[in-house]
């Protein structure tokens, strides 16, 4: 509990005593009793006076602080002090139960994302120093020891550790990293001091991009949020002038219409207590702060969702698409065949190394690998990447077109036939076939299971698409039970086929690595991008962000996203049902002011108890 809560605590505790007091000693004075009450009604009461004259002046009149003033007030001056305060009490009350529960859902979720380092161990000339992670620049080396977090992306120059991983991944098992290891910022040093080459400035580290990505959560509002918004701004206006007509026309109307007898203080309890039930706090709170916690809950499962309209576009998805590397399999390509002619097999993979010299595609570097020597970049001239089927080169004077049977054929290249399962490497040299480079994938262990556990989500269609040759992708699709499947695909032809998915009714999202996948991702109706923290190119285009490169992650998140548009619509029917049935009790005098504590106050301790439920994703 913070300070302005236990102070909050201490003025309900002193009001309550008080009112005991004058429960047990109540003048006979009517002007004395009026002035013993307004006493602890100002201590309990006087921040909610004030906060509803300043809403007077900023003309923002009516919210729920007006109307508790107006109901309390006027059940003072028509003489039922005892009520007035003790309404004024039980609202304080439930404030508090709000304000603490609230304060414990948003310490939850900064205590997941404590990710952000406050320095850095910086080491110059062989000399450690403390210093702001903004200061260190790519390049320079830093130290980071046992139970510090690692405050830069980088590549670990000396020593080896195990790393906790499980704020950023949600994974629990600790991450073995050693020298050459790519490690990220957040992780924490479980084991010994390793030394980090920073790759990257800290505006660009996975820290930043992580809370860059949590802080702007919020600002992407879900239907649901806009429509309570609404909903309150005209909703509010109208229950007060209903609440007037209630005080003024009914008695007039027994007076003048049946001869009746005119009893105006009748009606002025009940349109008094009719607002008080009309404050529409429980929906106004509990529905914004049910998504805060499922984006919370989602972000300690390591699940980055951008806005609350993603997360209730997630629970409506029924088809789910799917890149193939680096999404369904490894993406962790290595050389197992090369099939050569005219040249030896040592020039056939120099020469494609050297065409993949400048390319950031994971079968260009498994080449590079497999050459295992240091390439000698001058002697190549020009190279230029055809996007989706591999690259033109000068080299030598020479013009190496290195890539799939699509791009040599275009060439007026003949290639040969490859039973192979896998990605083939086609290599020509001056317009002549000189054989291909077989490169083989694996697929992730959990990908089948992902598939199944999406089935089990409601997932009516799974689909595959791929840039790899038929053969594979149906291989893979078949091994994974993958519904249908799409291959030898260019980005723009992905894009098509997603439109032409996203024409129907059916929501549709895909999830792809995210380094060529950027047009497709913003393309569907959902994109997911897959461990894909180092491209800027994915964040930008991805609607949720998955901390690791784990299939499995893309059912939970599903899970996630139903449960708190469940606790939502929970949220929504049960405040509006209470409220609809305790207007109806009080306009026609059935329900007392205690009542209408309950149908506010009550209710909304109720939802926003109910909406923190989203934060537990554990079980999912």
């Amino acid at each position: 509990m913070n300070k302005k809560q236990k102070y909050n605590l201490f003025r309900i505790i002193i009001a309550a005593i008080l009112m005991i007091l004058l429960h047990f000693f109540e003048p006979e004075n009517h002007i004395l009793e009026f002035f013993l009450h307004l006493i602890p009604y100002l201590i309990v009461g006087y921040d909610i006076i004030i906060k509803a004259v300043k809403g007077i002046f900023n003309k923002e009149i009516f919210d729920e602080n007006f109307l508790m003033c107006v109901a309390t007030l006027g059940a003072m001056a028509i003489g039922e002090h005892h009520e007035s305060v003790e309404v004024m009490l039980f609202y304080q009350i439930g404030e508090l139960f709000q304000s603490y529960a609230i304060n414990k859902s948003r310490k939850n979720i900064s205590e997941l994302m404590d990710i952000r380092p406050d320095y850095a161990n910086i080491i110059k000339d062989g000399i450690e120093e403390k210093v702001d992670p903004y200061e260190v620049n790519v390049g320079d080396e830093i130290l980071v020891k046992v139970g510090e977090k690692i405050p830069l992306d980088g590549i670990v120059s000396k020593g080896s550790t195990t790393l906790n991983t499980a704020v950023l991944t949600g994974e629990s098992i600790p991450q073995r990293v050693s020298q050459d290891s790519e490690v990220i910022s957040g992780c924490i040093n479980m084991e010994s001091p390793i030394y980090i080459n920073v790759t990257k400035p800290f505006e660009e580290s996975t820290v930043s991009k992580i809370l860059d990505l949590v802080e702007n959560a919020t600002s992407n509002k879900s239907k649901s949020e806009n429509f309570i918004t609404k909903f309150a701004k005209y909703y509010t206006p109208i229950v007060c002038f209903l609440a007037l007509f209630l005080a003024f026309i009914p008695p007039l109307f027994i007076k003048f219409v049946l001869n009746g007898e005119l009893n105006f203080i009748k009606w002025i309890i009940r349109a008094l207590t009719f607002l008080v039930i009309s404050c529409p706090c429980a929906l106004v709170i509990s529905i914004p702060l049910s998504f805060f916690a499922g984006i919370g809950g989602a972000s300690n499962a390591g699940i980055l969702i951008k806005g609350s309209n993603y997360l209730e576009t997630l629970s409506k998805i029924n088809i789910a698409a799917f890149d193939k590397t680096g999404t369904m399999t490894k993406g962790i390509f290595e050389v197992t065949t090369i099939h050569n002619n005219i040249i030896s097999e040592e020039e056939l993979l120099e020469y494609a190394a050297l065409a993949e010299a400048y390319s950031p595609h994971p079968i260009g570097k498994s080449i590079i690998k497999e050459y295992g020597k240091e390439l000698d970049t001058s002697r190549i001239k020009t190279t230029k990447e055809i996007s989706g089927n591999g690259i033109i080169a000068s080299i030598d004077d020479k013009t190496i077109i290195v890539g799939n049977e699509k791009l040599l054929k275009t060439n007026n290249i003949d290639v040969d036939h490859c039973d192979d399962k896998g990605s083939i490497v086609h290599v020509a040299i001056n317009g002549e076939y000189t054989g291909h480079i077989h490169i083989g994938d694996q697929i992730k262990v959990t990908s089948k299971k992902a598939i199944e556990e999406l089935k089990n989500c409601g997932i009516k269609e799974t689909i595959m698409l791929t840039g790899d040759n038929k053969e594979v992708a149906d291989e893979v699709s078949k091994e994974l039970n993958i519904d249908k499947v799409y291959s030898s695909l260019l980005p723009q032809d992905k894009v098509e086929i997603m439109k032409q998915l996203t024409s129907n009714n059916d929501k549709v999202l895909f999830a792809g690595d995210g380094i060529n996948d950027a047009p497709v991702l913003a393309s569907a109706d959902l994109g997911i991008a897959m461990g894909a923290l180092g491209s800027d190119a994915a964040i930008e285009a991805a609607d949720i962000v998955l901390m690791d490169d784990d299939p499995l992650k893309i059912s939970k998140a599903i899970k996630i996203a139903k449960k708190t548009m469940r606790i939502v619509y929970e949220n929504i029917y049960f405040a509006i049902g209470i409220k609809v049935l305790a207007l109806i009790l009080g306009a026609l005098g059935l329900a007392s002011m205690r009542l209408a504590i309950f149908a506010d106050v009550g209710v909304m301790i109720i939802a926003v108890i109910n909406a923190i439920r989203a934060l537990n994703t554990k079980n999912l």
